[in-house]
């Protein structure tokens, strides 16, 4: 695709909506809706190896002891950074193109 198309249509995206769109299913779906493959890819797999790290690093967890199955929260902590990044570099990635295009 030609890089003035990809910008044009970066631009004409709305910031808030990819946004929205990349922290709520917080896979990167804000991608899709800007039409930015790469960066979708990116972060479906970056969200893969985090699952993986933590299915593994569950394995090691006594699951006898309650102390250590109730502090759980490290995959969703993972997951919601994945997203809050994600969300936050496609407002700005929108800001930038209309800035650019202006």
């Amino acid at each position: 695709m030609n890089e003035n198309l990809k910008k044009e249509i970066l631009a004409s995206s709305s910031g808030w909506v990819s946004a929205l769109l990349n922290f709520f299913p917080g896979l990167g779906v804000g991608y899709i809706y800007q039409r930015r493959w790469r960066a979708y890819w990116i972060t479906t797999l970056t969200s893969i190896i985090w699952l993986i790290y933590t299915f593994y690093n569950d394995l090691t967890i006594d699951h006898l002891d309650p102390l250590e199955t109730s502090n759980d929260s490290i995959s969703f902590l993972g997951l919601f950074l994945i997203a809050v990044i994600t969300s936050f570099e496609a407002w700005i990635a929108v800001k930038h193109a209309k800035k650019i295009s202006e």
